[in-house]
């Protein structure tokens, strides 16, 4: 870490023992990431407060490379759990945790990225035979089954109409797996 942790503690008298708990657990995150940059922990001793009387709240701040930030700020909801010290300091560095593998995930580009279903148009249909194609976005005909019809159903289904498919290979080509109905094409 670029600068020493900042611990403040309001409502609740600071103990050398609270202290190296929390410096333990900065520690363990600095292990295990070693990314942070900066880092501030504010804890609040139970008060009165209409809300959250009794229980204690732990704020974390830290401050990553490429001006991220990891903010852990939720107030405990009536949870009696928090009325204890450890308890609470425990939560919050495991939401930190989470919240740290998540950037480190961003960061290192390894976030899943997933892929939207391709729309074509029904170009052609033999409802006799059960069976159609789909005109794919670069103009490849995509072979379908009546069975691969979600909604309304294969039926419904005309020239024309807008759908979005997951292809697949099949043993004579390309073949949609699912089709979903979107409407008609606009003329």
């Amino acid at each position: 870490m670029q600068t020493q942790p900042k611990i403040d503690f309001q409502g609740v008298e600071p103990s050398s023992d609270r202290q190296e708990k929390i410096m333990r657990l900065i520690e363990k995150l600095e292990d295990r990431y070693g990314r942070a940059t900066a880092c501030r922990v504010v804890v609040k001793g139970p008060g009165a407060h209409h809300r959250t009387g009794g229980l204690y709240e732990i704020n974390l701040h830290l401050v990553l490379p490429d001006k991220r930030e990891v903010a852990i700020e939720r107030t405990p909801q009536l949870d009696e759990r928090f009325q204890d010290f450890d308890f609470a300091l425990n939560d919050a560095f495991k939401r930190a945790r989470r919240r740290l593998q998540d950037q480190v995930r961003r960061m290192r580009g390894k976030v899943k990225h997933h892929e939207t279903a391709p729309t074509g148009v029904v170009k052609k249909m033999s409802k006799e035979e059960g069976f159609g194609f789909i005109e794919a976005p670069d103009g490849r005909e995509v072979y379908f089954h009546r069975n691969s019809v979600e909604g309304p159903g294969f039926d419904a289904l005309s020239p024309g109409a807008r759908v979005r498919y997951s292809e697949e290979e099949g043993r004579e080509g390309p073949q949609a797996s699912r089709v979903t109905p979107l409407g008609s094409a606009a003329a």
